[in-house]
């Protein structure tokens, strides 16, 4: 799978101390996914990042032809593990 980084995801990355690892890994094996309400388009995908003490990253992102488009990255502070 291709990963295309937008400008606000680059920023993220180093704003935000995430690892592309993390990142592409929640794309590729999500604990969940829901579409955007706002952007119908755009898919955000949840993992938990044992790095970062269990907290939950939320990748927004838009799928491609043979891969995707990251939009955005964070740490998610309303979503909990559920270990």
């Amino acid at each position: 799978m291709r990963f295309n980084y937008g400008p606000h995801a680059l920023e993220n990355l180093v704003e935000r101390r995430l690892d592309r690892a993390w990142i592409e890994r929640t794309v590729i094996d999500p604990d969940s996914t829901e579409l955007d309400p706002n952007h119908p388009q755009r898919v955000r995908a949840y993992r938990v990042v044992p790095e970062r003490d269990g907290r939950v990253l939320r990748v927004v992102y838009v799928p491609e032809n043979g891969g995707c488009r990251i939009v955005t990255a964070f740490l998610d502070r309303g979503r909990r593990s559920r270990t």
